[in-house]
């Protein structure tokens, strides 16, 4: 059993992201599963999760899973910045884990940053 990864955006890798000295950063993992491994992927998370509330620079996450029968989640988790996300994805610890999610998982994460956009979003 492992996660299998995908790019959301064609134009720029997680690992690109990661790069990048921004903070604070929230990052929005878009999970897919066949039905019968539900259990096992929040299982699998839940265990992650625990991983992650440990390491430096880790804010808070939450797990969402779609509407009517969707075998889609997502997680959303707010890090101090990508370097804190970088040194945690990067930690031997969580790259065992990743092992844990069923097999047909397929993990697309992306990092994010706020926006200021005028009468609708501070930064």
């Amino acid at each position: 059993m492992a996660a299998n990864f995908k790019e959301l955006d064609a134009n720029t890798t997680l690992s690109d992201q990661m790069a990048i000295e921004a903070g604070p950063v929230v990052l929005i993992n878009l999970f897919t599963v066949a039905p019968e491994d539900e259990e096992a992927l929040v299982k699998a998370w839940a265990h992650d999760a625990d991983f992650m509330k440990s390491q430096p620079g880790y804010i808070s996450t939450q797990l969402h899973k779609g509407l009517a029968g969707s075998s889609t989640f997502m997680n959303y988790a707010v890090w101090e910045s990508a370097a804190s996300f970088r040194a945690a994805f990067a930690n031997p610890e969580f790259q065992s884990r990743i092992a844990q999610y069923p097999s047909n998982a397929v993990a697309a994460p992306r990092l994010f940053t706020k926006l200021a956009v005028a009468n609708h979003c501070v930064a």
